[in-house]
């Protein structure tokens, strides 16, 4: 059993159209197919999560939605593949809104660095309902994400760094970090 303390954090994300047309790659989304975006954002939101986590002296914010939502997303892949092509999209979308709401800085720096996945991390995620893979190396929920708290900086600090296209130069990997956390000063 992992020592670490676990608070819920309020967060009630906003359906951000922009980031779900831009995460889906979609260019324009018809009536039908937005109702049925807003019927899921609304049947979802019950089952997203945000804890506020301290494992030693570091604190975490993880955010993930149940395996009810992974659920319907396989689903809807038989029924269509492309409104499921969809539904995923908008459950990341959802996860990353929540993160923003809770972490603004991350929207700002365009990433959420990942943590390295310390054994405590590791059980007490596990503890939490959104265990890390049996690897250790990531977390296991679909849609789910876990980065510092409070805001600590983007790519530099990012465990995944050396496996990211954006950290390799492929994208933009403009950041921000905040005094105090410079590269090396954990």
């Amino acid at each position: 059993m992992a020592d670490y303390t676990s608070e819920a954090m309020e967060v009630r994300p906003y359906l951000d159209m922009e980031l779900l047309m831009s995460v889906s790659q979609e260019s324009r989304v018809d009536g039908k197919t937005m109702d049925l975006m807003c019927q899921l954002w609304e049947k979802w939101a019950p089952h997203l999560s945000a804890r506020k986590l301290k494992v030693g002296k570091i604190q975490y914010l993880a955010v993930w939605l149940g395996d009810e939502v992974e659920a319907d997303v396989d689903n809807i892949w038989d029924e269509s593949p492309s409104s499921a092509y969809l539904a995923g999209s908008l459950a990341q979308v959802m996860v990353m809104c929540a993160l923003n709401q809770l972490i603004p800085e991350v929207q700002d720096a365009g990433c959420a660095p990942a943590p390295k996945p310390t054994d405590a991390l590791v059980d007490a995620m596990e503890e939490e309902g959104c265990p890390y893979n049996e690897q250790g190396t990531m977390l296991s929920r679909k849609f789910a994400i876990i980065t510092h708290y409070p805001f600590k900086g983007a790519c530099e600090i990012c465990y995944l760094q050396k496996d990211c296209p954006k950290a390799s130069g492929s994208q933009d990997s403009g950041s921000i970090v905040l005094p105090g956390y410079e590269r090396g000063t954990d």
